[in-house]
């Protein structure tokens, strides 16, 4: 078979084409990898086309890619279709093992120790597309093995989940492995004893060069919940500016801007890292804030002197200490 896999989202790489990658490779299929939605002129027939949508907001380039490839396979979030690789695949190998060979520059292993979510936040499709949280693989299978670097970039969303945690922590420090969750940690449900073992491994950021722990604070009203987390980490060893903490803004209707500053300069004072994720993504308001903090330029412009003029100006001065 001749086989095309399209990541039409994401910088991430993507398991579910990793999963088919194998899946045909070890039927002898040759495969294309490519990012691209339109069909190249030199491109040949396809016998099998799969695309892979994470994010909603690449609904015109699945549409581009179905008017290219109407007999497609698609899936993922971005989607809205949850089609599970085994429903679509049936004899495909039910144990997630991948490809790395669509990213050679990809140098950690990547994927799930656990799915599903012990919260229901409405904005999150986590609880409705998983469930509750189940052990997924174990941390020596999502390793590559040797010679490859011993750094795990774990895509849990509720990482101490299943009571699986405790072994999971105890294997990754007995491996020393190094680990990223980018995903985020539920602070809000941490307790003493899980905030201890995470300050006894190597947590890393996406780069796997700095320290740093990310979480969320989305809602004003989980206040009290969420630094009571800051705090258990910080007694286990783990400091504020460790911390990276998403904080939703764009999707409540009655949210104002007082509200969003409080959040963010309450966070500031304490020493946690804010990233605003911006939900309506048509608010280029909310974007430019976006862009003012993950930059560092708050800590040189007040905001209400801040525009999006100043980007380019600004450019030079992105800072380390938040990336």
């Amino acid at each position: 078979m001749n086989v095309r896999l399209t990541q039409i989202d994401g910088k991430l790489p993507n398991l579910a084409l990793m999963r088919l990658a194998r899946h045909h490779g070890q039927r002898g299929d040759r495969f294309v990898f490519t990012r691209s939605v339109r069909r190249d002129m030199f491109e040949p027939e396809y016998d099998a086309v799969y695309g892979s949508s994470i994010f909603t907001y690449s609904a015109d380039r699945v549409r581009q890619f179905v008017r290219e490839f109407p007999g497609a396979l698609i899936g993922g979030t971005g989607t809205g279709d949850w089609i599970t690789l085994e429903d679509a695949v049936p004899d495909i190998d039910p144990v997630e093992r991948y490809d790395y060979s669509m990213y050679p520059n990809f140098k950690p292993s990547i994927g799930f120790l656990q799915r599903g979510c012990r919260l229901k936040c409405k904005f999150c499709v986590v609880p409705r597309k998983e469930g509750r949280p189940r052990r997924n693989m174990r941390v020596h299978d999502l390793w590559r093995g040797e010679g490859h670097p011993k750094q795990l970039h774990i895509l849990d969303n509720d990482f101490f989940g299943i009571p699986e945690w405790e072994q999971n922590i105890r294997d990754i420090r007995e491996g020393d492995f190094r680990i990223c969750l980018t995903q985020g940690i539920n602070v809000r449900l941490i307790s003493e004893e899980a905030a201890t073992a995470l300050a006894s491994v190597e947590y890393r950021d996406d780069s796997f060069r700095r320290r740093r722990i990310y979480t969320a604070w989305d809602n004003l009203r989980d206040e009290k919940v969420f630094f009571r987390g800051v705090d258990r980490l910080e007694a286990a060893g783990i400091p504020p500016h460790h911390v990276m903490a998403y904080m939703l803004v764009g999707y409540d209707k009655s949210e104002t801007w007082e509200r969003i500053h409080y959040r963010f300069d309450k966070m500031v004072e304490r020493g946690v890292r804010p990233y605003p994720m911006v939900y309506d993504r048509s608010r280029h308001d909310l974007r430019a804030f976006q862009r003012w903090v993950v930059t560092g330029l708050y800590r040189a412009v007040p905001w209400d002197e801040y525009d999006v003029s100043y980007k380019s100006r600004y450019s030079d001065k992105r800072s380390d200490t938040l990336l």
